[in-house]
Parts: C-alpha cells; structure tokens; sequence
C-alpha cells in the first residue's frame, strides 16, 4: 500500500470546498492522489482555488438555492468523469441568541444549508457514484453535547448524524461508508466570530468567552483545519474501510459545551 497516495485515482466532491475546512480537505485528497470537484458560495475563494492547483476545479454554488445544486452535480460529473468520495462540507453558524430571540428566518436559513443541502447532494450524487466509495458529512461537536444561544446549528448538527447513520445501513451493500466529522472549537475567524457573539449574548469579553468555551475541551485548545483534512483522510481511504455509520469527534475531547 501506497501510504503517500491513499487516495490515488479517487474522484471526491467537496461542498464548500474553496475554503476554510473544506479546502483543506480538498488539497490533503489532491496531496493522496485524488481528482477533486468543489463548489463554494465564495467567488474569490473558487477562484484563487482555480488557479493554485492542478488537481482541483472549483465552481461557485450558492448552496441555499436547492435549485442550483443540480447543475453544480453535473459540472462534477462532467469534471471527474466519475465519483468515489463525497464530502458535504456546507455550513452556516446561524444566529447566536437566546430562543426568544431566534427568528424563523435564521432557522429556515440554518436547515437549508445544514441539512436540506447535505440531501439534496446525496439524493442526486449518490445513486451514480461508484461502489466501494465513501461519504463523510461535517457535523459539529454541537450535534454531540449541544450548545447554548446556537439551537438551530446544534439541531442540524444532530441531524447529520442521523443521516449518515442511516446511510451507512442503506449503502453497506454497495460497499458505500459514511460517517459524519464532529470538529471542535476550530481556530480561526469563523470561531472568532461565534466567540464575539455569544460574549455579547452573555455581556462578557471576548478573552472571557473564549477561556469559558475552551475550558469544556480537556486539551484546552483549539482544533485546526489541517487536524480536520488529516482525519476525513483517513476515513475516506482504505485506512477506514471497516468505518461506517460512526461520528467521529476531533475536539480535544468536549465534554461541555461553552
């Protein structure tokens, strides 16, 4: 086994793929050998990520238009030819208030994104990609121990996970495994962003929140996008044949949400 090039001759699609989380799984598939197709809402993202790698066509889908996702399935196809990997990477934080202060357009919003795309992918995408293949869904802690002032991200979040779940029974005769990335506290603006929030909510400073949420993870530290593309790696190639229908956390062990 070629453990510099795991993923040689694979075919993946990334949802989100052009950035962030989603880029960095995409370079480490390229990296393993893989032909990769991404889409992104991020215009200047998809094209920086046009230009840097050989190995990696991205094209813009805004993922909150169910009716777009159909084409963005045929320009994949078109591209690889076939399809072995689809990673839905496609996320949105959602409003960070209390439930009274929640709005049912930030809900409907959330569930889109989340859930309704991460479908709409696999219903159109799964029936043409090879046996033998793998599905992985990014999920979140949060669909693990929850999070206050964040009830519509952390109610996707669990859904994911049943989808996967659910998958995995459906497709086991395929040889089609699919499990679900929970990523912890992930460094980075997005996180900056969430932490800023939810110190407001909570009328504390940033330094504050930020110690508070890091003090649920037992390493007390954030996770990076790299800890995140080293483990869709590993359960997207034949390390992680005999994995399906598992949730796995790269958290530093959360325990508590902030």
């Amino acid at each position: 086994m070629n453990y510099k090039k795991l993923l040689e001759g694979k075919k993946a699609l990334i949802t989100a793929g052009a950035d962030g989380i989603g880029y960095a799984i995409a370079q480490r598939f390229e990296k393993a050998g893989a032909k990769v197709f991404v889409c992104d809402i991020n215009d200047e993202a998809v094209n920086k990520a046009n230009l840097a790698d050989d190995n990696i066509k991205a094209s813009v889908c805004d993922l909150r238009q169910t009716q777009l996702i159909a084409s963005m399935i045929e320009e994949g196809f078109d591209y690889l030819g076939e399809l072995d990997i689809i990673v839905n990477n496609a996320g949105i934080a959602g409003e960070t208030a209390g439930v009274g202060e929640q709005t049912l357009g930030g809900w409907q919003e959330c569930l889109q994104v989340n859930m309704t795309s991460h479908f709409e992918t696999m219903r159109l995408a799964v029936p043409r990609m090879n046996d033998e293949g793998s599905i992985l869904s990014v999920s979140s802690v949060a669909g693990r121990v929850g999070f206050a002032y964040r009830l519509p991200y952390a109610a996707t979040k669990w859904a994911v996970i049943g989808m996967v779940k659910s998958l995995a029974i459906e497709l086991g005769p395929r040889g089609i495994r699919a499990n679900a990335l929970l990523p912890g506290i992930v460094e980075g603006e997005r996180q900056n962003r969430v932490i800023d929030a939810k110190a407001k909510v909570k009328n504390v400073s940033f330094e504050e929140m930020k110690n508070e949420i890091l003090s649920g993870a037992s390493l007390n530290r954030f996770v990076t996008h790299d800890d995140l593309a080293e483990q869709a790696h590993f359960l997207c190639s034949p390390l992680g044949k005999n994995i399906s229908g598992q949730a796995v956390s790269v958290c530093g062990n959360i325990e508590k949400s902030g």
